[in-house]
C-alpha cells in the first residue's frame, strides 16, 4: 500500500479517520482553552503548561494499571465512551468558579481513564489497513492530527477572543459528541484483540515482556523522552507570547504536517533508515536559539523547522512494529502513547519550573538542550543495523527474521490523490 488512494479505499478507513481528526480538533480547542483560563486567573506559566499538559502526567497511573484494556475491550464501544468522557470532562471545566483544584482533579482522572485510548486507537488502524500500509495510515492521522491542530489553535484562539475559554470548551466538548457519534455510526463491532479480561496483573506482565527486549527499550525511551521534552518547549508558548501563542502552536503543527507528509508518503525505505538520526536532532536543535529570545518572526520559523522532526516518530514507531509479536501490538502502541503524553507532562513541568524561576525562553532553551542530549545519548543503541536497511524485519532481539512479504526494488512514488 503506497498510495492515498488506496490507504482511503480501505473499508473503515475514511469514519476511522474522520473520527480521529475530529477529536484531535477538540483536544486542540479545549487544551488551549483551559490554558488561557488558567493563565488568566493564576498569572502562573508552570499551572498554565500544566493546564494544557498536565493530563499527560497521569499517563503513567494508566500504563501501568489498564493499558491491558488496550487489546482486551472492542475497540468500537472504548472509543466512543471515551470521546463522551470527554465531552463530559469539557463540560465540567466550563463551569463557572470551578475550584482550581477541582479542575486539577478532572484532568487527573481523564488522564488516566484515556490511557489505554491510543493503543485501541492505533491498534484498530493495524486491523483496518494491512500490516505493510501501517507507516502510510499512521502518517495520515499524523497529518490530519496537524491540520486539525493548525485549524484547532487557530480557530479556538479566535474562540476563546469572542466566545471566552468557557465558551470554547463547551464546543470542544461538542466535537467530542460529534467524534463519539461517527465513531459509533462509522465502524464495526469487532471483538477485543485478545481474552481475558482488562486487569493490573496483566497489564504489568505483558509491558514486563515488551520492556524485556534491549532493542525495544531503546525505541520506546527515544519515542518517549526527546518528544515529551520538546513538548515542555511547546507547553510555554502562551507564556512567551500570551497573545500569538494560538500563532505558534499552528505553525507548530505545520511543520509536524510536512515532515509527516514527507516521510510517510515520499520516503523510501533505505532514505528513512538514513534519515532517522538527523530527524531525532532537529526535533530539539533550533529551539536552542529561544535563548537569545528571538521575536515572533524568527521564533515562529524556528518551531515550523524544528516541528518536522517529529516524522521521526513514525520510523521508531514502524521499527517498534517490527520488532514486536502481533498478538502483543495493541499494548505496544498504547504503551508508546502513554509514555508519550507522560513525557509531555514532565517536560511541560520542567519547562514551567525553569520558566517559573527565570523566564519562559530560558525555560524553552534549557528542555531544548536536555531533548539534545538524551537523542546523542540514546544514538548507539538506535543506530540501524545494516540488514534493516534493506528493509527485512527483527526480531524480539533486534536479529534479523524473514519478511512476510518478498523483498522488491523501491519503485518511485507514484501519484497521490
Amino acid at each position: 500500500m503506497r498510495t492515498y488512494r488506496e490507504l482511503f479505499r480501505t473499508p473503515e478507513f475514511t469514519p476511522f479517520f474522520a473520527a480521529a481528526s475530529v477529536q484531535t480538533a477538540a483536544q486542540t480547542a479545549t487544551g488551549l482553552a483551559l490554558g488561557t483560563l488558567v493563565y488568566a486567573r493564576t498569572g502562573s506559566p508552570l499551572l498554565s503548561a500544566l493546564a494544557m499538559f498536565g493530563p499527560s502526567l497521569a499517563q503513567v497511573a494508566g500504563a501501568l494499571t489498564l493499558l491491558s484494556a488496550a487489546d482486551r475491550l472492542p475497540p468500537r464501544a472504548a472509543l466512543t465512551a471515551l470521546a463522551l468522557l470527554s465531552a463530559g470532562a469539557a463540560c465540567v471545566q466550563a463551569v463557572p468558579g470551578l475550584p482550581l483544584w477541582a479542575a486539577f482533579a478532572v484532568l487527573l482522572v481523564m488522564g488516566v481513564a484515556a490511557s489505554p485510548g491510543g493503543g485501541v486507537r492505533y491498534g484498530l488502524l493495524n486491523e483496518i489497513v494491512p500490516r505493510e500500509g501501517f507507516l502510510l495510515g499512521r502518517s495520515v492521522l499524523n497529518m490530519a492530527g496537524g491540520a486539525m491542530q493548525i485549524c484547532g489553535f487557530a480557530v479556538g484562539g479566535a474562540l476563546v477572543a469572542v466566545f471566552s475559554a468557557r465558551g470554547t470548551l463547551l464546543i470542544g466538548a461538542a466535537l467530542y459528541v460529534g467524534a463519539a457519534a461517527v465513531t459509533r455510526l462509522g465502524l464495526t463491532a469487532r471483538p477485543a484483540r485478545a481474552t481475558g479480561r482488562p486487569s493490573v496483573r496483566e497489564t504489568w506482565r505483558t509491558n514486563a515482556s515488551l520492556w524485556s527486549s534491549t532493542p525495544r527499550r531503546y525505541v520506546f525511551l527515544a519515542l518517549w523522552v526527546p518528544n515529551g521534552l520538546v513538548v515542555g518547549c511547546e507547553s510555554l508558548y502562551v507564556a512567551y507570547a500570551p497573545g500569538h501563542a494560538g500563532l505558534l502552536f499552528a505553525g507548530g503543527a505545520l511543520g509536524m504536517l510536512a515532515g509527516d507528509t514527507l516521510v510517510g508518503r515520499f520516503v523510501t525505505t533505505r532514505w528513512r533508515a538514513r534519515l532517522g538520526a538527523p530527524l531525532r536532532l532537529l526535533l530539539a536543535a533550533p529551539y536552542l536559539l529561544f535563548a537569545l529570545g528571538p521575536g515572533l518572526p524568527l521564533a515562529l520559523a524556528v518551531v515550523v523547522v524544528a516541528s518536522v522532526g517529529f516524522a521521526a516518530s513514525l520510523l521508531l514507531q514502524e521499527r517498534l512494529l517490527a520488532l514486536t509479536p502481533q498478538e502483543l501490538s495493541g499494548q505496544a502502541l498504547g504503551l508508546i502513547s502513554s509514555g508519550m503524553l507522560a513525557m509531555q507532562g514532565v517536560g511541560a513541568a520542567v519547562a514551567g519550573g525553569i520558566a517559573q524561576l527565570t523566564s519562559p525562553a530560558t525555560g524553552m532553551a534549557a528542555v531544548a538542550g536536555l531533548s539534545v542530549a538524551v537523542t546523542l545519548a540514546l544514538a548507539p543503541g538506535l543506530r540501524t543495523p545494516a540488514e534493516a536497511d534493506g528493509g527485512r524485519l527483527l526480531g524480539g532481539d533486534g536479529s534479523p527474521r524473514a519478511s512476510r512479504t518478498p523483498r522488491t526494488a523501491h519503485p518511485a512514488p507514484e501519484e497521490t490523490t
